[in-house]
């Protein structure tokens, strides 16, 4: 890796004290370093537009909360350069390093001693039909790194939502909502929802439930193979906004009744560099105590 390109969360890093140090040890190590412009999204979301990462760019440094990690993520999808985490946040479970290790983990980046995990992505397209349940418009999403999550809209109710997976129904869920979480993702929403956690080399997803109206509603664990559809039903109070889907938390797309939300495994991933400083188990342990 000879190009490095920085993607710094400029409300965490005021001043930019932990960028600039970055870039200077990247600098006394050789390497090219640019810090990427600030671009503010028309969501008020701070993202980088990938048009204004270099071509040339080997690695992508994110400096700042794993919100930060999964916006860069979605920039960078197309390119698959790897992704190296320094958290300024709370968590930061997706960041691989802290700040206070930050001089360590830059030495060990350019000695080469890491590896590049490849997580898994979700795709889904939102299909609206007709009342003779024709298709009608098909909306594409962007790619999840942790989650497609349907949650009720409007004034508080619950809502029905259908789940089939590879178009056979499964469950009907009354409550606030359905979680679709990657491997990634397991350890988030999901996981404070009450989902199982998944190891992040698992080929699979986990669909739960957001505050279910019965004892029975748990979640279901399916193959990466699987095509989970996930469809709004009309209630007797039917409003024309009934419910709303994100993708990571970052974009939002507004449904109605019968709209269906369709699934699957994505074509690209997220490549992220770790140190393989502690498994998987011990880094739950650290960072959930």
């Amino acid at each position: 890796m000879q190009n490095f390109c920085i993607i710094t969360n400029r409300d965490k890093d005021t001043g930019l004290a932990v960028t600039g140090q970055v870039q200077k040890l990247l600098k006394a190590g050789g390497k090219g370093v640019v810090l990427a412009p600030e671009h503010i999204a028309e969501n008020g979301c701070h993202y980088t537009s990938p048009q204004e990462i270099p071509a040339d760019t080997d690695c992508v440094i994110v400096i700042g909360g794993d919100g930060t990690l999964l916006q860069a993520a979605h920039d960078v999808k197309d390119r698959e350069l790897p992704i190296l985490g320094i958290n300024m946040g709370t968590l930061g479970f997706l960041a691989e390093t802290e700040t206070a290790e930050l001089e360590q983990a830059v030495q060990r980046l350019l000695a080469g001693e890491f590896v590049i995990e490849e997580h898994k992505m979700l795709s889904a397209v939102v299909r609206s039909v007709d009342d003779n349940g024709v298709t009608v418009n098909e909306q594409l999403l962007p790619e999840a790194l942790n989650d497609i999550v349907i949650n009720r809209s409007g004034f508080s109710r619950v809502i029905t939502l259908g789940v089939c997976i590879n178009g056979e129904p499964v469950s009907e869920y009354r409550g606030d909502g359905v979680i679709i979480a990657t491997p990634t993702g397991s350890t988030g929403y999901n996981l404070s929802a009450g989902g199982p956690i998944l190891t992040p080399a698992a080929d699979m997803a986990v669909i739960t439930p957001v505050c279910p109206h019965s004892f029975g509603a748990r979640s279901i664990v399916v193959s990466g193979q699987d095509v989970v559809s996930v469809c709004v039903r009309t209630s007797k109070k039917t409003q024309q906004e009934e419910a709303i889907v994100t993708v990571d938390g970052l974009n939002a797309v507004n449904l109605k009744a019968q709209d269906c939300v369709e699934i699957r495994r994505a074509g690209c991933v997220t490549r992220l560099i770790r140190f393989r400083s502690g498994s998987f188990f011990q880094v739950l342990q650290k960072k959930f105590s």
